[in-house]
């Protein structure tokens, strides 16, 4: 017996009720879809659900990551940040200005160059991030930690090979 006649989910379902009707659909592929899906929409709750508890938007931990990925000292300029973030210059100094008033930011003149802006995670915007990406990471294992590890590597691997096709690097 296979595991959907088992244990039908969802997508088994909708494959079920489309199949018959829809003589152009492919089974497999929208039981891949259906999934993935599925999956990105829990976890996109599992994010949100740590935003909640952590106090950070997403926006401003998105912030907030963007300084962290440069390393030590956590410093960048706010265009570097803006084109990381995919944001007009406008659009990021509005993030900017609440992380710097809760102490998590602070943004200094370059003192060689006036005309440059530093922007630097403070020790409370490192314990800020750490808060928020223990928590994500533990809902992240929730969804995971059903697969075994040699599940997991397969499953990224085969995910890379699909992402590979949209960064049109296919092998």
């Amino acid at each position: 017996m296979s595991p959907a006649a088992q244990n039908p989910d969802d997508t088994d379902r909708h494959v079920a009720l489309w199949s018959p009707e829809l003589q152009w659909l492919n089974p497999l592929h929208e039981e891949i879809i259906g999934r993935l899906t599925s999956v990105t929409k829990h976890l996109d709750r599992a994010r949100a659900d740590a935003h909640r508890h952590s106090a950070l938007s997403r926006a401003s931990f998105r912030v907030l990551m963007g300084l962290r990925r440069h390393g030590a000292p956590y410093t960048a300029q706010p265009s570097q940040l803006a084109e990381y973030l995919g944001l007009s210059r406008g659009a990021l100094s509005l993030r900017l200005g609440p992380l710097e008033e809760r102490g998590l930011i602070v943004r200094a003149v370059d003192p060689d160059d006036r005309r440059k802006v530093h922007v630097t995670l403070t020790r409370a915007g490192h314990r800020a991030f750490d808060r928020h990406g223990v928590r994500e990471g533990q809902n992240e294992a929730e969804v995971f930690d059903t697969l075994s590890t040699a599940e997991q590597r397969q499953l990224a691997d085969l995910l890379r090979r699909l992402t590979l096709v949209f960064e049109g690097r296919a092998t």
